[in-house]
């Protein structure tokens, strides 16, 4: 057996069992895909994979215990490179950051300028999508870590840790009703009120949604919410055109530059939620990584994420 056939397996798995998109993604062709992975069957006297006709369609029970083998000896594999690439090369690399928009709009602005001035020499790339996306990218290694409210910490495989915590805000225009209420008004708001004018927020996959509607679902309310989106700057766009009132994140709500809107703070409805960084489990972090990690957040040393990435609880 070799770490070709180790590949092919695993990216076989990863294709949803499409040999032809496992050839197309290691550069090979589908018969020498497959006339590995038989040859692999062979020599372990097992079949990996469940098979109809031609065409594969699953994993059979020793083929999943194999397949996690495989993903362990991938992994410390590429934990190998990473730690020559370390060595040879400490200040230089690569880091994907897997992102939804609100992240890599309102919160890493703040932390990439003062990570490039420490490692110029590293290339950064953000890849953005869907919490659930996110998470898959970190799990296949596109990306060295994700960062989201949703999902993150559900996701099997992950080593997630909070971030930093959030409320709701509710963004209205300068000459709405809403907008007249004085502060101590506005931590009265009742979800009766928000339901009588149209709503524009977030699409359900993103940023506190299930929230949104679990709360409202839980006073027997059903908002009228005309337009749903993926990012704040749409949400404030279309709140600007008189399409209705906005609930967003706070952190994706600054008066100095959101001047032509009113925030309302929500949390006393909505509840505080929690942004959480993730990596995959058990991979080997570039200094750096350990690094940007804690910009991100303080409270994350090296040591409070290497034990979470080795499944240990931090102190």
């Amino acid at each position: 057996m070799n770490l070709q056939q180790f590949r092919f397996v695993r990216e076989t798995i990863r294709r949803d069992f499409n040999l032809t998109e496992a050839a197309r993604m290691l550069y090979t062709s589908q018969p020498g895909v497959s006339k590995a992975i038989i040859e692999f069957e062979d020599e372990l006297g097992v079949k990996i994979f469940e098979r109809h006709g031609k065409r594969i369609k699953g994993l059979t029970k020793p083929g999943l215990a194999v397949s996690q083998v495989i993903d362990r000896i991938m992994r410390e594999v590429d934990n190998l490179k990473k730690v020559s690439d370390e060595f040879a090369r400490r200040d230089e690399g690569g880091l994907v950051i897997a992102c939804t928009h609100t992240q890599a709009r309102y919160l890493l602005p703040r932390v990439i300028p003062a990570f490039r001035k420490q490692f110029p020499k590293v290339h950064l790339s953000l890849a953005e999508g869907s919490p659930s996306q996110l998470a898959e990218m970190v799990l296949h290694e596109q990306a060295d870590l994700a960062i989201a409210t949703e999902s993150l910490a559900l996701t099997p495989g992950l080593a997630t840790l909070p971030c930093y915590t959030w409320e709701h805000t509710v963004v209205v225009r300068p000459d709405h009703e809403l907008a007249e209420l004085k502060s101590s008004e506005a931590k009265r708001l009742t979800l009766e009120q928000l339901a009588a004018y149209p709503i524009v927020t977030y699409d359900r996959a993103f940023t506190g949604r299930s929230t949104i509607d679990e709360v409202f679902a839980s006073q027997s309310i059903h908002p009228d919410i005309v337009l749903e989106a993926i990012d704040a700057d749409v949400i404030k766009t279309y709140v600007d055109v008189g399409l209705g009132i906005g609930i967003i994140a706070g952190v994706a709500y600054d008066p100095r530059r959101d001047t032509g809107l009113i925030g309302l703070p929500v949390g006393h409805l909505f509840g505080t939620h929690t942004t959480r960084v993730g990596v995959k489990a058990g991979v080997f972090l570039r200094d750096y990584v350990y690094t940007f990690i804690e910009m991100l957040a303080p409270a994350l040393t090296r040591n409070v994420v290497a034990k979470a990435v080795q499944g240990q609880t931090a102190d």
